[in-house]
């Protein structure tokens, strides 16, 4: 018997528990539906949840340890999939989250997932909550504490269980020429796209040359506009858009933690196949529709236009400029290697023409890291 569905995440009990959540970054998409005005007694209920969501965190801390479900499907690769490559063998039965948050980076292959998850969601009856706020990646304080409010009265009122993070990211330096061609120039979507996007962009900086950019030091080509993917993984703290290892190091934490699965761009269809194998109930059938002729035609439409490489000098100066968030993406691609492994998975993605491979070779030939006397952008702080 089939499920009735439901495009709103408060449906009545009859209808199915199961949602993915697709957000710009953690849980964000709740902003747009929060009161911000409570009545005395919602305030001091508001109080007595966060004295709850505390003690919870501070019991959490002390006792260790990620999300149940994503602890059971740890125990289904093998208790050391996240370690190593060898563990106990996996339990017949894969267990199913009721919850899969996919909070999207930017320019990282979201839309194509977006695209398949709406499929997806008519094809499974699951309901598919979309963000409508696309470039909000901080909190306030405030508006912290009323997520955590929200939160805490959806748990309460709907026994909802922590929910299970996926993601995919991309070479960093790709995802910043695409970056810089979307804003100026949209995509095959339609040719005015761009303008009605970025309108207060004058043509002197909507056609200035990426080199120039690069080279001459331009805000949107250094850093922290650059450390981009890092802040995504690491979270609100402040520490977060400070290119450097604390940011880095919670990435990784918050990804060991947390996420079910980070995948690669680069490795597209290997994603879709792990993601079906990992959770059957939303991705069955994925890759099948992927490889459609209907599905192709709508996903062509999403390449950006009039992206072009930089010269070599220009890539090795960003390169540089964006260590960190390749020492992420290389800790991401060997973690993402390892689960296909564990699973069993022979790839069936095709390597892009421009790899990462490329620009690893880069490094080779970059400038040595910065010492005390420059900054992250490699000038001198004493001029």
């Amino acid at each position: 018997m089939m499920k009735n569905f439901s495009s709103s995440p408060l449906h009545s009990n009859s209808q199915t528990p199961n949602h993915i959540r697709e957000r710009n970054n953690r849980k964000y998409s709740l902003l747009s539906t929060i009161p911000l005005r409570f009545s005395l007694r919602g305030y001091g209920f508001c109080m007595a949840t966060l004295f709850l969501f505390c003690f919870g965190s501070l019991f959490y801390q002390l006792n260790g340890g990620p999300p149940k479900i994503l602890l059971d499907i740890r125990q289904y690769l093998g208790e050391s999939t996240y370690l190593d490559d060898h563990g106990p063998p996996a339990p017949r039965v894969l267990p199913f989250p009721s919850q899969v948050v996919y909070n999207r980076v930017g320019k990282c292959g979201s839309r194509t997932v977006v695209i398949l998850l709406r499929l997806l969601a008519e094809k499974h009856q699951f309901n598919l909550v979309s963000s409508d706020i696309h470039n909000k990646t901080r909190l306030t304080k405030h508006e912290q504490e009323v997520l955590t409010y929200i939160f805490l009265c959806l748990c309460l009122r709907f026994r909802i269980e922590q929910p299970v993070y996926i993601n995919i990211i991309r070479d960093p330096i790709n995802r910043f020429l695409s970056n810089y061609f979307f804003r100026r120039f949209g995509d095959w979507r339609g040719e005015q796209n761009h303008l009605i996007r970025t309108p207060g962009m004058k043509d002197d900086e909507r056609y200035l040359d990426i080199n120039v950019c690069i080279l001459e030091n331009y805000p949107e080509c250094s850093n922290p506009r650059v450390f981009y993917i890092i802040p995504y993984f690491c979270g609100q703290h402040p520490q977060c858009r400070e290119p450097g290892v604390w940011a880095l190091e919670r990435a990784k934490q918050n990804v060991l933690e947390n996420y079910l699965l980070v995948g690669i761009l680069e490795e597209l269809e290997d994603v879709l196949l792990l993601l079906e194998r990992l959770l059957p109930h939303y991705f069955t059938g994925v890759l099948n529709i992927y490889k459609s002729p209907d599905y192709r035609k709508m996903g062509n439409m999403t390449g950006t236009v009039r992206k072009h490489t930089p010269t070599l000098e220009a890539l090795q100066v960003l390169y540089h400029r964006m260590r960190y968030e390749y020492e992420f993406y290389n800790f991401i691609r060997d973690q993402f290697h390892l689960t296909k492994k564990k699973i069993g998975l022979k790839s069936v993605s095709q390597p892009p023409a421009y790899s990462p491979a490329f620009l690893r070779e880069l490094a080779l030939r970059t400038p040595e890291p910065l010492d005390e006397d420059e900054d992250w952008n490699g000038n001198d702080i004493h001029k």
